[in-house]
């Protein structure tokens, strides 16, 4: 079978590698299609791709494809799955989403508050455009989204009608942090893993069918509170175990003053996809070197390698992904988009039950999903309205004069893709 990856050129792209090469037996691909403008970029990461396949014996032959032409659309010809994992406007676009925030005394985040929508209003445009490619040339295709904000992108791609789901590689790594504190094989743990993208907490941890939540707690607390940059305190009161990327929600005024004082992590990333791809480029180098670790994405292999391997029918399974809400979370409309552990087979996503989730998770989780939806009608649709209608609902802004300005910058400095009408 073909899978094809758009932004083939990423840094990201040997950890997918190394996934596919481990599960030849369940996930049995047989060209690998990597597609992104940056050639140069592109020839460099498909060349380490090559031989990372060959060292580990596999049959999988890699093609390379810089042409968003015709170049993409004979790419597109009978996949199987494609892979969603561009960064539009590159790591400096994410030093503006970075930054620009701050004026206003908002966090400065490339996938929440107003930085995540810049990213979204810049991202859903583009993903839409190549969607309707890969329902026009491989149409029983999975388009699976790593590209964020993946919840908005995700609800964006379904709600265009196409065959999606979306993946986020924090239930993966919580999974594997967790197996390591307790000292067992992470496949014996299963995740109550509920909420958004990048709005999640675990609410148990199940080794062999037991919740040993509380033994972490008790005997790991402070571990987990510097996993996640919160005070020990805070998760104890919680019960459960935040995402990193609740500080910017429970610490928000912490995180802007610290953000204002240190480089932004978009720096401290093209630094190492600076060196990252000089590692690349060495002909001799057949291997994922360590310092992709620092990058970012960790076990994104292995969250990938087993979410294709169940949608094009090798095996079956439960994983975290993004999917409808169908009534799974029954404070939220049945057509957002949330992230929770599902049953992953050749039909799609089944999200599992979900036991009814506390109102202080749950108010939460239905301010951001109001958000959601605003973002992905601004994204489509377009209106300076709409951009800052989507501003005020989401609590990381949720002022008018903060909301006005923001929704000013993302027009004015044009951090966007769309056309823009003074309303509507």
């Amino acid at each position: 079978m073909k899978l094809v990856v758009i932004g083939g050129g990423s840094t990201y792209t040997p950890e997918l590698v190394e996934g596919i090469a481990r599960r030849a037996g369940t996930l049995p691909v047989g060209e690998l299609v990597l597609v992104d403008p940056a050639a140069d970029r592109l020839a460099v990461v498909g060349g380490l791709a090559a031989r990372m396949l060959a060292r580990a014996g596999s049959a999988v032959t890699v093609r390379t494809v810089s042409d968003l032409g015709a170049g993409l659309d004979g790419a597109l010809d009978g996949a199987a799955a494609v892979l969603v994992q561009l960064r539009v406007g590159g790591q400096a676009a994410r030093l503006s989403d970075e930054t620009f925030p701050l004026a206003c005394g908002c966090v400065g985040q490339e996938t929440t508050g107003a930085g995540g929508l810049a990213k979204a209003l810049r991202t859903v445009p583009v993903v839409l455009e190549l969607a309707e490619r890969v329902r026009e040339r491989a149409p029983g295709a999975w388009i699976v989204d790593f590209t964020n904000p993946v919840g908005i992108i995700t609800r964006a791609l379904l709600d265009a009608g196409h065959r999606a789901i979306g993946l986020c590689n924090v239930a993966i790594t919580f999974q594997r942090r967790f197996a390591g504190l307790l000292g067992v094989e992470p496949g014996r743990l299963s995740l109550g893993h509920v909420g958004l993208n990048h709005l999640t907490w675990e609410r148990t941890v199940l080794l062999d069918g037991s919740d040993v939540l509380p033994l972490l707690l008790d005997r790991h607390l402070d571990a987990l509170a510097a996993e996640t940059e919160l005070p020990a305190g805070l998760i104890r009161r919680l019960g459960a175990v935040p995402s990193y990327y609740l500080r910017y929600y429970y610490e928000h005024d912490r995180v802007v003053g610290e953000q204002r004082a240190a480089p932004a992590r978009a720096e401290q990333v093209a630094a190492i996809e600076r060196r990252l791809l000089e590692l690349y480029a060495d002909a001799e180098l057949d291997t994922k070197p360590a310092l992709l670790g620092e990058r970012g994405g960790a076990h994104y292999s292995e969250a990938a390698a087993d979410l294709l391997a169940a949608l094009l029918g090798g095996s079956q399974g439960v994983q975290v992904v993004n999917v409808r809400n169908e009534g799974t979370l029954p404070f939220l409309p049945p057509e957002a988009v949330i992230e929770v552990p599902a049953q992953i087979g050749s039909a799609g996503a089944a999200p599992l039950p979900v036991p009814p989730v506390e109102p202080l998770l749950a108010g939460l989780i239905a301010h951001v999903s109001a958000y959601e939806q605003l973002a992905v009608d601004a994204a489509r649709r377009g209106g300076a309205d709409r951009v800052a209608d989507a501003l005020l609902a989401h609590p990381l802004v949720g002022q008018s004069d903060a909301a006005e300005r923001l929704a000013r910058e993302l027009i004015n400095e044009g951090r966007t893709h769309l056309p823009w009408a003074a309303n509507g």
